[in-house]
């Protein structure tokens, strides 16, 4: 069983992000573990870039804030490196493919195999286009993450199909970034993931309060939270640490108490 695999089994996923190097590479190493302890199940890792366009202005302002610091791709996977030799934890890139094509597919999932890296999501990889980046992938044992947006249910089932890893649900069309309400039809969505695929199917995309994790973990099998976490990061600086532990603990309560 994966890493992965693990994080959903038998219960239902808190997934946290992070940007890497936001506000160092130091802190995200200490961020990581604090979350981890706080019941975080999975973790994703931004690979900062210039033009993040999924992204809403908090994590915008987090990646600007990464490579203002100089933060290398390469120094985030010695971070990383760094940081299996401490936790388990599933680690999930999230990045564009500009990043990854530049280092090249080869090289690049090479490395992700080398420093214990689980998977990658890649917000601007056309479905349509997965395939010449998931075969690379594939032979690292790295598993391309697909995100499945609110839209047809043809293209829905389509995509759950070929999923590996667990599934990106897309709570809200646009860009990241708290929402106060969520009104997508989620339930419908999970319906139709589950018509063709076994898959785990995680909800992200503006969560932020335990009232909303409670209410998509009651059909989900994992809430993301990113924004929030950011926004914490931001506030807090090199002081996260306590205020991160406090609030992945809540909200993993919350999913917890919907089993």
């Amino acid at each position: 069983m994966s890493r992965i695999q693990k994080a959903f089994e038998n219960k239902k996923a808190f997934i946290a992000f992070l940007t890497a190097g936001d506000p160092s590479l130091d802190k995200t190493e200490e961020y990581i573990l604090e979350m981890e302890r706080a019941g975080a199940d999975l973790i994703e890792i931004g690979i900062p870039f210039s033009d993040p366009t999924a992204e809403g202005s908090v994590i915008q302002g987090a990646n600007i804030c990464a490579l203002a610091g100089g933060v290398t791709t390469d120094d985030i996977f010695d971070m990383v490196k760094k940081l299996r030799e401490k936790t388990e934890i599933p680690l999930v890139f999230m990045t564009y493919l500009n990043p990854v094509f530049h280092y090249g597919y080869e090289a690049f999932f090479e490395r992700c195999q080398d420093v214990g890296t689980d998977g990658i999501i890649i917000p601007d990889l056309p479905f349509e286009e997965k395939e010449e980046v998931d075969v690379v992938a594939s032979r690292y044992g790295i598993d391309l993450i697909s995100m499945i947006a609110p839209t047809s249910k043809e293209r829905i089932r389509k995509i759950a199909k070929g999923a590996k890893g667990f599934l990106y649900v897309v709570s809200s069309m646009g860009v990241t970034g708290e929402r106060t309400n969520i009104t997508t039809d989620i339930g419908g969505m999970l319906k139709e993931i589950r018509s063709v695929s076994s898959v785990p199917a995680a909800v992200g995309f503006g969560i932020h309060t335990p009232d909303q994790a409670a209410e998509i973990s009651k059909t989900a099998d994992g809430v993301i939270v990113g924004s929030a976490v950011v926004k914490l990061i931001e506030k807090y600086g090199s002081h996260a640490g306590g205020h991160l532990y406090t609030y992945v603990r809540m909200m993993k309560e919350a999913v917890s108490h919907s089993e």
